[in-house]
């Protein structure tokens, strides 16, 4: 079981995103976080129009689904314009949780959301680090999970931004049994102040 976080009483996980691995072996590399105690794998699928970036789509994920088995949690964070458009392939693919953005969604985010239920997925909603918590009040019932951006999405290796915390902490205390994620520029020296 993961630890508990002192502060908000909230069991706290970890999700390497499989972008800052080595590509050439993802199953392997995958299989090597799982082992070292990782709780689930983050997937950052890149459509090239969201975000100015490409990564990878339902084939690489159903490539590593088999390559790792059922058993493991894939939280895809999905920088896709139109993002109702990749319920159903994230699903067929393997996606345990979709994790769209609600600056995609252009007011369809509650359809967004049920689509991703009714897939029997758990849903996410991300942030970017300019949108305010109050753009996901229409969808917050529907939701499993926030994920708040510390970086600006789209690339990794960029640096952790400590004035999302305070966002964090708004979001523990507007929805104090929420799943909240952090993404963005973590690592040993900016885990602690994430966690807290």
């Amino acid at each position: 079981e993961s630890p508990q976080c002192a502060h908000h009483n909230c069991l706290c996980k970890i999700g390497p995103s499989m972008l800052a691995s080595d590509l050439a072996d993802m199953g392997a590399e995958a299989k090597a976080v799982i082992a070292g105690g990782a709780d689930y794998l983050h997937l950052d699928v890149m459509d090239g129009h969201f975000v100015p970036n490409i990564s990878w789509g339902p084939p690489v994920i159903e490539s590593l689904r088999k390559s790792v088995g059922e058993e493991v949690f894939f939280d895809c964070h999905m920088m896709v314009s139109d993002p109702i458009r990749w319920v159903e392939p994230i699903k067929a693919s393997g996606g345990t949780q979709y994790t769209f953005h609600i600056e995609a969604a252009d007011g369809k985010e509650v359809e967004v959301a049920k689509a991703i239920a009714d897939a029997k997925m758990k849903v996410g909603v991300a942030l970017k680090p300019g949108t305010p918590i109050s753009a996901i009040a229409s969808v917050a019932a529907l939701v499993d999970m926030v994920l708040v951006m510390t970086v600006e999405p789209g690339f990794g290796g960029q640096k952790f931004m400590p004035n999302m915390m305070p966002k964090v902490l708004q979001l523990r205390t507007e929805y104090p049994m929420m799943d909240i994620e952090v993404d963005g520029g973590l690592g040993p020296a900016t885990v602690d102040a994430a966690a807290k």
